[in-house]
């Protein structure tokens, strides 16, 4: 009798800690199929090993930061969110409007993330979220249509000009080595970007005040450097880009062929640019192009989305340990895969690189971001605010409807005018 009472008592002791420790929790994404049905498993599997039940909330991308601007308005928001990187200066412009996670240091295994990631996704000081993947923008190149020009690929910005002359001589003027538009300027202006980071050291909004860090002279120097393109025959003028329809570039049948054989794209995009490339179209991964007197290689690096912790959460601990556990989890690793881009986790990034789960090419367009230096990247870059501000006048100037000088001065106050209400 006494043995089956010592059984007994110890079985509720241990069903007694396994109650105190499991905890009701919510987690809330946007995304496809894949990936709802991968993060379920996930969460599951979590749940179950950690002994916590893990309620999923997820929706599409349309409406899905209008949900969470209503949840956080109201303290409704889940335990665990996926956050899009560019809303930090909307939810949480001082750094308190999520948990700070340098808090459970001691749960989420921080060492696999590294310094540069985790200042990305910092506001003053605070941990606001865990990149999931790191995405940056790069040179991708037809190594075909330069072999046939009979030019190597280029290593800086003056060796696409002698790649611009090359392609006119043997291949004819309805070639290119580059495009920098986009359907909204945008791959224009981050290819100014990169240039004047290299050139100046610093990168267009101080990541840590929102203050504008170019002058009118640096834009105006960016903007000579784009129209010599043009002239030049390095990139398809933006009128004519626009004439054409304002394709995307994987829609383009000039892409797709060859006569435009380089683009500036995120290093996550090779399938999207690589499928539609005709037989025998070969498309590489390349260091990002150099101006004369760099002092870094201006890379455009950022985290693609972010997990954050509720800061009205009533078991931030418990969510933590989920959050790790999806992260870092060697199952939990295998069950998600790259339904959320290539790992920010070195530890997961090494297992699915193993497991073959990444293509080569991917692979080696992500080791050059991850290699490549510059200073960290604001989100207000990508601020709608911002983007119109920049993005307008660029437009102008590009069909020619002001000079340089007109449209650095512009930029400037305009960009000035937006951030000063963004921070105050």
């Amino acid at each position: 009798m006494k043995l089956k009472m010592t059984v007994l008592a110890t079985l509720m002791a241990a069903t007694s800690l396994s109650a105190a420790h499991a905890a009701d929790l919510r987690m809330s994404w946007w995304g496809g199929d894949s990936r709802h049905v991968a993060t379920q498993e996930a969460l599951k599997y979590c749940g179950e090993k950690l002994g916590d039940t893990i309620a999923p909330e997820f929706t599409g991308w349309s409406g899905h930061q209008e949900k969470i601007t209503t949840q956080l308005a109201g303290g409704t928001e889940a335990d665990i969110m996926q956050i899009n990187w560019p809303w930090l200066p909307l939810f949480t412009p001082t750094g308190e409007g999520f948990a700070d996670l340098n808090d459970f240091a001691d749960i989420i295994d921080l060492s696999q993330y590294s310094d540069a990631d985790l200042a990305s996704s910092t506001v003053n000081g605070h941990l606001q979220g865990i990149p999931l993947s790191t995405t940056g923008r790069l040179p991708w190149f037809n190594q075909t249509t330069f072999d046939k020009a009979g030019v190597a690929l280029p290593e800086s910005w003056s060796d696409l000009e002698t790649a611009a002359a090359a392609f006119r001589e043997k291949l004819g003027d309805s070639y290119f080595p580059y495009e920098a538009t986009g359907q909204d300027g945008l791959d224009a202006r981050l290819l100014m970007m990169a240039y004047l980071t290299q050139k100046t050291g610093k990168t267009m909004i101080d990541a840590d005040t929102g203050e504008l860090l170019y002058t009118e002279a640096d834009f105006k120097d960016a903007l000579d450097l784009y129209k010599k393109f043009e002239d030049e025959g390095v990139i398809i003028p933006w009128p004519d880009v626009a004439a054409a329809g304002n394709l995307a570039l994987n829609e383009n049948p000039n892409w797709a062929d060859g006569h435009i054989a380089g683009t500036f794209q995120w290093d996550t995009v090779y399938f999207k640019i690589s499928d539609p490339l005709q037989e025998g179209q070969k498309l590489v991964p390349h260091k990002i192009l150099l101006a004369d007197g760099a002092t870094n290689d201006g890379v455009y690096r950022k985290p693609s989305m972010l997990f954050a912790i509720s800061k009205n959460s009533k078991n931030p601990k418990d969510a933590a340990a989920v959050v790790n556990c999806l992260l870092n989890d060697e199952k939990a690793v295998e069950i998600l895969g790259t339904t959320r881009g290539i790992p920010a986790s070195k530890k997961a990034y090494e297992q699915l690189s193993a497991a073959g789960e990444i293509e080569p090419e991917q692979i080696e367009a992500h080791q050059i971001i991850m290699d490549a230096t510059g200073p960290t990247i604001s989100p207000l870059n990508e601020h709608p605010q911002v983007v119109q501000a920049f993005g307008d006048v660029m437009e102008e100037f590009a069909y020619g409807q002001i000079d340089s000088d007109t449209a650095a001065e512009e930029i400037v106050y305009n960009l000035k005018d937006v951030l000063d209400s963004i921070n105050n």
